[in-house]
């Protein structure tokens, strides 16, 4: 059975996005089955594994009780559950329904045997379709900025994770942290990643993601950057990941 983590952060701009595509894609590459569960209404995870965001069949109808097999779309990337503009208003409409934490963890579980691992791109939000990715995950993978604001919000994410682990999910676990847009340059990003090291011990990653104009060009050309350049800092970066997260399943 396969293996769910969520990839999250409710700041905004932090890499959980490129993680997410990047980490599916490198594992793909070595012969694993991957799903991608794109949770985020802005899509952009769907945009980065080259699929139209604007499709009419996607999570959302999944969301709704479509089979999760008739959305899957296949690509050289990794399989991918895309998003599209009516997951915006997903959460309205989830607060009605019955076991409404449960909805995307029940509408996996018909595909989960499938796949080796499907990961979830997850909102930059503390909201309901984020609840519902960490009831529906095995473990949670959190993409860290390496910038002043770093460890802002972090209490509250990690409060988050506690709470559903006590009251909805009892077997999440952190599955590891990630520092993103590294700058080996400079006294700063050293001194954050020492805090944050301090702040989850024995969790965070030893790759870290640089920053990289390659990266932020991939998602423009619909692939992610191990593909767009797989010769690049970045991509090395990505591949090291996926290496290092294989060795601690």
């Amino acid at each position: 059975m396969g293996k769910i983590v969520a990839v999250t952060n409710q700041k905004g701009g932090v890499g959980k996005t490129t993680t997410t595509v990047n980490l599916a894609s490198a594992l793909t590459a070595r012969g694993l089955r991957v799903l991608l569960a794109d949770m985020d209404p802005q899509a952009n995870a769907t945009t980065g594994m080259g699929v139209d965001k604007n499709a009419e069949f996607g999570i959302y109808d999944v969301l709704c009780g479509a089979p999760a097999q008739d959305a899957v779309r296949k690509t050289e990337f990794g399989d991918i559950l895309p998003a599209n503009r009516a997951l915006s208003g997903a959460t309205v409409e989830l607060v009605s329904a019955p076991e409404r934490e449960f909805v995307l963890k029940k509408a996996l579980s018909s595909v989960k045997n499938k796949y080796d691992y499907i990961l979830i791109d997850c909102p930059p939000s503390l909201e309901l379709l984020t609840v519902n990715s960490l009831c529906a995950a095995d473990s949670v993978l959190i993409p860290v900025q390496c910038e002043f604001f770093a460890l802002e919000g972090l209490a509250d994410l990690i409060t988050s994770i506690r709470r559903v682990k006590q009251s909805l999910n009892r077997d999440v676990e952190i599955e590891g942290v990630l520092l993103t847009m590294y700058d080996t340059r400079t006294v700063f990003s050293r001194e954050v990643a020492r805090e944050i090291k301090k702040y989850f011990p024995g969790k965070v990653y030893g790759v870290t993601i640089p920053r990289s104009v390659r990266i932020a060009e991939a998602p423009s050309y619909g692939a992610p950057v191990v593909n767009y350049d797989p010769s690049s800092r970045g991509a090395q970066a990505y591949r090291e990941l996926a290496d290092e997260f294989l060795k601690r399943k």
